[in-house]
């Protein structure tokens, strides 16, 4: 029988889920069941300060588990902060068992800790290539229980750790099955104490993980595989598209909402359903421009301080980063799909913005919504010109683990365009 000579698998994974106001209390008993007793909280300074985590190993506590509490997670990982993480747990170890409570930040601080206590190397030596050194894990890692405190980075669900390298000014990832967490503990009450602006961000990530796996390359267009070179990006999937879907629809009806009126307990309950829904279907599919021009914009950022964010040093959250060049990458990939295309228009705005049907759609739907929820009007908001685009698209250039999964061929030249039709939006 001859070899296939494109795609005919496709695979999906996620981790165990709990859902639902409350489930965060129930977080002892779920480690009791994976047989933990020594067990490390990692959380970030804000998300302390808030009371979550204090509160969660109190009730781990009482259960007789034995509790040590990093706080330091930085937002925006690197791979110094990153390295520092997995000094404190070697040395205040060791642990059974990690518990993830925060955004992205904390939880992909948490899976790097885990890779590094129970595998050989430096942080590097497992980023993607060509940043890093692209090394798997030789070993499983420790279970991990992952408490989103934010609606969008997927974290939780995906088998991703994203960190800014310092040396090279670029953010980059570690991308491995080993890394997913074990257990995803999704508690929209955690969710009610996020200030405006990061409801903001996570949102537009997760809208743009949402459009980005809709959008993405079908598995049945890549080359055959064989199973040890199928990597958790697979294309965009019939188990995806179901899961993103209904994402779009559920951020349609609440992501305005959610950021304006952060008391409304509907909404925040329907962005963290489409936060888990969404974190599902991009951990399988994969995302591709805007996430690929995302790591330079925020690895290369020079004095830009967010609103509601830590003010110490400048930042571009990632989901910022990220949403400021997706509608010129959408408008970009529309050829490749147009009908995928304007059905995510329609499903976030069944006007279409008042646009007619043609790649300007999509594009006016997501910047109508990024105006809403009060995104920077362009790069060139956030300190970025027309002399920085090459260094921009070169940055965007080391992502190819990202760019492979784009519904077409990106050039240079697509990503400079892009870049530049991205310094103003509005």
């Amino acid at each position: 029988m001859p070899e296939p000579s494109a795609e005919q698998v496709f695979t999906y994974g996620a981790p165990a889920l709990k859902f639902g106001p409350g489930a965060s209390a129930e977080i002892g008993f779920d480690l009791e069941q994976l047989g933990a007793r020594r067990v490390l909280l990692v959380t970030d300074p804000g998300v302390a300060a808030a009371g979550h985590p204090a509160a969660i190993a109190e009730r781990l506590a009482d259960r007789g588990l034995d509790v040590t509490t990093y706080d330091r997670a930085r937002v925006e990982p690197t791979d110094a902060s990153l390295a520092d993480a997995a000094d404190f747990a070697r040395a205040s170890g060791p642990y059974d068992a990690l518990v993830a409570v925060g955004g992205g930040s904390a939880i992909d601080t948490a899976k790097a800790i885990s890779l590094l206590l129970t595998n050989p190397g430096t942080v590097l030596d497992y980023v993607n290539a060509p940043v890093g050194g692209g090394r798997a894990p030789a070993h499983p890692l420790l279970p991990l229980v992952a408490v989103p405190t934010t609606t969008g980075t997927g974290s939780e669900s995906t088998t991703v750790c994203v960190l800014d390298v310092l040396d090279q000014h670029v953010k980059s990832g570690i991308s491995h099955p080993r890394l997913r967490p074990t257990l995803a503990v999704v508690d929209p009450q955690l969710t009610w104490s996020q200030p405006a602006m990061v409801t903001a961000s996570s949102g537009m990530d997760l809208l743009c993980h949402a459009l980005e796996s809709w959008t993405a390359r079908p598995y049945s267009s890549f080359p055959a595989r064989q199973p040890e070179q199928r990597v958790p990006y697979c294309g965009a999937n019939p188990i995806s598209d179901l899961w993103v879907e209904r994402s779009l629809v559920l951020l349609a009806g609440a992501f305005r909402t959610a950021v304006h009126r952060g008391d409304d307990v509907v909404a925040r309950e329907q962005m963290a359903t489409a936060a888990t829904f969404t974190g599902i279907g991009f951990g399988n599919a994969g995302v591709h421009v805007p996430h690929a021009n995302a790591y330079p914009i925020a690895g290369r950022v020079r004095g830009y301080r967010p609103a509601d964010y830590p003010q110490d040093e400048p930042m571009v959250p990632h989901g910022m980063a990220v949403s400021l060049t997706a509608p010129a990458a959408f408008r970009l990939t529309f050829d490749a799909d147009p009908a995928r295309h304007l059905r995510a228009a329609r499903l976030l705005d069944p006007d279409g913005a008042g646009v007619p049907d043609g790649p300007d759609q999509l594009p006016a739907v997501v910047s109508a919504l990024m105006r809403d929820v009060g995104m920077p009007p362009g790069l060139a908001a956030i300190g970025y010109g027309e002399a920085d685009v090459d260094d921009l698209v070169a940055g965007a250039l080391q992502q190819q683990r990202l760019l492979a999964t784009a519904p077409l061929e990106v050039t240079p030249d697509d990503l400079a365009g892009v870049f530049r039709r991205s310094l103003e939006l509005w």
